[in-house]
């Protein structure tokens, strides 16, 4: 598949242009994907999702204290955001960075990914990305290996069929599995595909639907 995405800087914030590209961009056989913290209103992520063909959102905690604290912004809007993506019947996934002592409590994990199960699905892809310091927050330390593998035990456990670990390999939760048949189906090291075993969409082995974007 042909792919053009727009992220790190928030895409939000060029709109026309991304509407004009993806236009663009679609005419010529390409796929568009969007990754946003989606702090934005209902109409203008209308017209988003009309030109793109699937959302990595950063859920960036739990909590409006944490919103206000560290964006600025308020927690509300990015969840009726994500349900607005969802309803529209896009492929959509989750990250969450988890903040040593910001965001890193396993009660606000657990509401998080009940969360996402009730008002998402529980095939919605959920990654755990590992936080490095820099810029205001040098003063933390990389978020642990284990409080990573708590968050995926934690989502795996409340229900949710494609957790991972970003940021931090090579692990094993940097691959996908199947939810039925446990078979690997994709093999990474962080962001390089080592091995691509899914085939029309499906579990090569026992046939399982994996949500994705596939042709």
């Amino acid at each position: 598949i042909k792919i053009v995405a727009f992220s790190y800087t928030e895409p939000v914030v060029f709109l026309e242009w991304i509407e004009a590209v993806s236009r663009a961009a679609h005419r010529k056989g390409y796929r568009c994907v969007l990754a946003s913290a989606a702090y934005i209103n209902p109409q203008p992520l209308k017209r988003l999702i009309s030109v793109t063909d699937a959302f990595v959102v950063t859920l960036k905690g739990f909590t409006e204290q944490f919103y206000r604290r560290v964006t600025g912004a308020s927690l509300k809007p990015v969840l009726e955001a994500l349900k607005q993506i969802k309803r529209a019947g896009k492929h959509l996934e989750v990250v969450n960075l988890i903040v040593p002592t910001y965001n890193d409590k396993e009660d606000e994990i657990r509401r998080m990914c009940v969360w996402v199960r009730d008002n998402l699905g529980e095939e919605t892809p959920m990654m755990f990305s590992r936080f490095v310091p820099a810029y205001k927050l040098r003063n933390l330390l990389k978020t642990p290996r284990k409080t990573l593998e708590t968050a995926v035990k934690i989502a795996k456990d409340v229900g949710l069929k494609f957790v991972y670990i970003v940021n931090l390999a090579p692990h094993p939760a940097n691959d996908t599995y199947c939810p039925k048949c446990k078979t690997p189906l994709i093999k990474r090291v962080g962001l390089r595909i080592l091995e691509n075993n899914i085939k029309d969409g499906r579990c090569p082995k026992c046939g399982r639907k994996i949500p994705g974007v596939w042709k």
